[in-house]
């Protein structure tokens, strides 16, 4: 039977505290990425964001134009109970594809994975909207068989080179060499660059 992951289905598990994705520190591909950002202007979206600890990097680290997204009302409360100082416009509680904005930098981490496969076009297209001209798609994707059971569900790199080339130009699509261990061999590190027009 197919699970609904809906608000309720996220905030269930949130509440119950069955967050394994929940690595308790910013990963480190994501990290390194970060780390050599410059401008620390950039309008940044993470969507799914949970407790957001690639937020709470940010922040920490002089970025002040940061806003997470997620379904859940109790990730969303703990991680802005993080971070006080940032304004409580910045912490959205809703759908990703409901969302409206423009955006330099969409950082992405254990959001996709967390989606129902049919959902992965419509991703594609939201991120395009969402950025702005010569914004960038950059995060984490999971390399191993795509199965029906999930979340987390998997992909591949002919996969996401296919769906994402309709809207972004591909600058890195590579196997993350610096992965936490238990998803060593298990990552793709990716930087996408949105494109002018869409190859529809």
């Amino acid at each position: 039977m197919k699970t609904d992951l809906n608000k309720k289905y996220w905030e269930n598990r949130y509440l119950n505290q069955e967050t394994g994705w929940n690595i308790g520190t910013i990963s480190t591909p994501l990290k390194t990425y970060v780390d050599q950002l410059t401008n620390k202007s950039l309008k940044i979206l993470i969507p799914g964001a949970g407790f957001g600890h690639e937020a709470q990097y940010l922040i920490k680290n002089g970025f002040q134009n940061v806003t997470v997204i997620d379904l859940s009302k109790t990730a969303l409360n703990q991680l802005q109970k993080s971070l006080p100082q940032v304004s409580s416009s910045h912490f959205i509680e809703g759908n990703f594809f409901d969302h409206t904005g423009n955006y330099d930098l969409i950082l992405e981490q254990t959001f996709f994975c967390a989606l129902q496969p049919e959902l992965r076009p419509d991703y594609a297209e939201k991120c395009f909207e969402l950025l702005m001209p010569n914004g960038k798609l950059a995060g984490v994707f999971f390399d191993f068989l795509l199965t029906k059971n999930g979340p987390p569900f998997g992909g591949s790199f002919i996969e996401y080179q296919k769906l994402f080339s309709e809207y972004f130009s591909i600058k890195t699509l590579e196997r993350c060499y610096n992965s936490i261990k238990p998803r060593d061999g298990k990552e793709l590190f990716f930087i996408f660059e949105k494109l002018t027009t869409t190859t529809r």
